[in-house]
């Protein structure tokens, strides 16, 4: 098992995973963070946290207009935070003390999440809580602009990608799996939507970093991307 040397000090290590939705970014970076010993943080889950807020409390409606006032003012009483309560330690998120794992994976907050993101203050409330988890270093993140806006320092920046049917079954899958009874189409459709939102947002649109290294994952298992990630990582720092 590799390991790292002197020459990197992993607790002042941020690895930066960006991309598409639905590459499987999260699973990716929790599995890295937990062969390496660093810390995994969810950006995904904050800005599905705050959509999640904003539906419950009317902010955003049917067509997804969003009552921008009404929100920036509850964003100043609203409280995320990541807590390692999971089966087997991992973190979950919790909205003024609410687990909300579960309800932050509908395909509702899938639909609106995009435009809840694009908001300059919803930005900015979730990076300050990422800037708390960068202070220490050693960490991996995975969301959309993390290479590109939050940490542009990462020592090492992934931006993932795949085929937007294959994200489509990915995501549908998912769903089965919990009891839901999506419609593929309808599934595909929320990922192609998503992707021009996520691309040609104002604030921060996503993009791939300069010095970003390109991971298709399509036709990859996830063993198959850790063994390209440990290559990577043994390339750079042994």
């Amino acid at each position: 098992m590799f390991v790292f040397n002197m020459k990197m000090k992993k607790e002042r290590i941020i690895i930066a995973i960006d991309g598409h939705s639905s590459t499987g970014k999260s699973s990716f970076a929790k599995l890295i963070a937990s062969k390496y010993g660093l810390i995994y943080v969810d950006t995904g889950a904050l800005y599905r946290g705050v959509t999640l807020f904003a539906s419950r409390n009317s902010f955003i409606g049917k067509d997804n207009t969003i009552d921008t006032v009404s929100l920036d003012e509850g964003l100043k009483s609203l409280s995320l935070q990541f807590k390692p309560s999971g089966p087997s330690g991992e973190s979950e998120l919790y909205l003024n003390g609410e687990l909300i794992e579960r309800e932050i994976r509908s395909l509702e907050v899938s639909s609106k999440v995009s435009f809840i993101a694009a908001l300059p203050s919803v930005r900015n409330y979730v990076d300050s809580i990422l800037a708390k988890y960068g202070v220490e270093r050693g960490v991996v993140m995975d969301g959309r602009d993390i290479g590109t806006v939050v940490f542009p320092d990462a020592e090492l920046k992934i931006f993932m990608t795949a085929s937007a049917r294959v994200r489509a079954m990915r995501r549908y899958r998912e769903m089965t799996a919990r009891g839901e009874n999506p419609d593929f189409e309808e599934v595909l459709k929320n990922v192609e939507e998503r992707d021009f939102l996520d691309e040609n947002r104002e604030t921060a649109p996503l993009r791939r970093a300069d010095d970003a290294i390109l991971l298709d994952n399509s036709d990859m298992t996830i063993q198959d991307q850790l063994d390209w990630i440990e290559k990577i990582i043994k390339e750079r720092w042994n």
